[in-house]
């Protein structure tokens, strides 16, 4: 039978702040979610749809554009805009949390540090480091001078000063379409400390944890010294790969709207079959939300949080908005669990520096931390598509973060990463984001903290190393 083409019917109020865009996604967005839409329905053209809403076509196929992107439409050549199929989870009854158990420790590798491999004068393209040269000095200032007015406390809320609590509501309900008050955040020092308060409360002895592979292997050290065993999850250049998931987890750390380090956005398909298997197995998805506030194409991508509050917990950090040194970062959870965390950090005397929160509360306020990411979305932009312009070989994931992985044959990485260090370019491998020996061979290359002069540099370099060894 064929598939019929829908014309589904949508008010868009004129006089609202939020662009018809942001409207137009959000409507097509609920209705597909609450089913008004099928999978496998035909959505009308830009065209007609535009002309049916009276409105311009840009907006239509901005609207079409952000929802291919999320993965709630397909395109089939020749024929069409349709709703992408999707799997309905099955119905579960409660299920109990995780247990808790006391933790054991583990070390990391140690590398070079970054201040080390500048005053070498060495070109410095390891993902993870932001630029934090060109932030708006007169709002720094103006935000420690806020800070300083309040006095020293012996005894800091665990959850965090209230004021900065509702304004990171805000901030994630603008950005990341969490549906959220106050009372879902927790202010920490960013996604490492989240975690581990999470491993904290939800691992021990006899636990076992879910982390992808290749991924983020910092990761795997937290939750292993909270006493877990680390079970490596596959994934492919779209994340996680759900069918391979196994029973037993506790919880599974994830990267979903920015795989790291391959670089894809978790489709919404797999999104729900990844909350289907934690209903099924009473476990716990940490979405670990890096540097989703960072996308070229479209707006950032919703966080896989809203579709199940119940299940995911969501780690975020400014690290890679302002700086690492502001060290402040939010746990997104149910108001029961985060009373857990709570009560766990007063146990480890873990606390956010409140000056900290507090001059991180006044740039929310101002509005300062919004034009410096609307400034920055921009600035790494042109990095990234000077980056892919300069290199010879096309580097993979999604036109989103701060990094990217330029795939190589296997062995191709050790020579050119040892020539490119001999050269003055430091760059990671994907035997840095694996557990043994990796299932995907390439750079990781990190743009964020480069100046265009010193990428120029470096990918010359690189270009000449991977025509000698690849």
């Amino acid at each position: 039978m064929p598939r019929r083409l829908t014309e589904p019917a949508f008010h868009l109020d004129r006089d609202s702040p939020r662009p018809l865009t942001v409207q137009l996604s959000d409507a097509l967005r609920r209705a597909m979610s609450e089913g008004t839409l099928a999978p496998g329905e035909r959505l009308p053209s830009s065209r007609a749809f535009a002309t049916q809403l009276g409105v311009s076509r840009t907006v239509v196929t901005e609207a079409y554009q952000q929802l291919y992107a999320e993965g709630w439409l397909e395109g089939r050549h020749g024929s069409g805009t349709f709703v992408a199929e999707r799997e309905a989870p099955p119905a579960t009854g409660h299920t109990a949390p995780p247990p808790t158990r006391p933790p054991e420790a583990r070390t990391s590798t140690p590398r070079p540090s970054r201040r080390r491999v500048r005053d070498q004068g060495m070109v410095d393209l390891r993902p993870g480091a932001p630029w934090v040269r060109d932030h708006d000095r007169a709002a720094w200032r103006r935000a420690w001078r806020h800070a300083a007015e309040h006095p020293p406390d012996d005894d800091p809320d665990p959850f965090g000063l209230p004021r900065l609590r509702e304004l990171l509501a805000g901030h994630l309900r603008r950005t990341r379409g969490a549906r959220i008050g106050p009372d879902n955040v927790m202010v920490t020092r960013g996604t490492g400390n989240g975690l581990d308060l999470v491993g904290a409360a939800l691992l021990g002895a006899g636990t076992r944890a879910g982390v992808e592979e290749p991924g983020y292997q910092k990761a795997r050290s937290i939750l292993a010294a909270r006493g877990a065993r680390v079970v490596s999850c596959p994934v492919d250049q779209d994340g996680v790969l759900t069918e391979r998931l196994p029973r037993g987890l506790s919880l599974v750390h994830t990267t979903p709207a920015h795989q790291y380090p391959l670089g894809g956005r978790l489709p919404i398909p797999r999104r729900e079959r990844l909350l289907a298997w934690a209903r099924e197995n009473a476990a716990m998805v940490v979405e670990d939300d890096y540097d989703a506030e960072f996308r070229y194409d479209v707006s950032p991508l919703p966080a896989l949080y809203g579709l199940d509050p119940e299940r995911v917990i969501l780690l975020g950090t400014l690290s890679k908005t302002l700086s690492p040194d502001v060290g402040i970062g939010w746990i997104v959870a149910e108001p029961a669990l985060l009373e857990r965390l709570a009560d766990v950090r007063v146990d480890l005397s873990d606390r956010t520096s409140v000056p900290v929160q507090a001059a991180t509360a006044l740039l929310l306020e101002r509005g300062d931390l919004d034009r410096h990411l609307r400034r920055m979305r921009l600035e790494y932009a042109r990095r990234r598509r000077l980056l892919i312009e300069l290199l010879h070989t096309r580097p993979t994931g999604d036109t989103a973060g701060l990094h990217v992985m330029l795939p190589l044959p296997e062995h191709a990485v050790a020579p050119v990463v040892a020539e490119a260090s001999e050269r003055g370019v430091l760059v990671d491998d994907t035997t840095r984001a694996s557990h043994g020996a990796p299932s995907v061979h390439g750079l990781i290359l990190g743009y964020g903290s480069a100046h265009p002069t010193d990428l120029r540099r470096a990918c010359a370099v690189l270009n000449e190393a991977i025509a000698r060894h690849a």
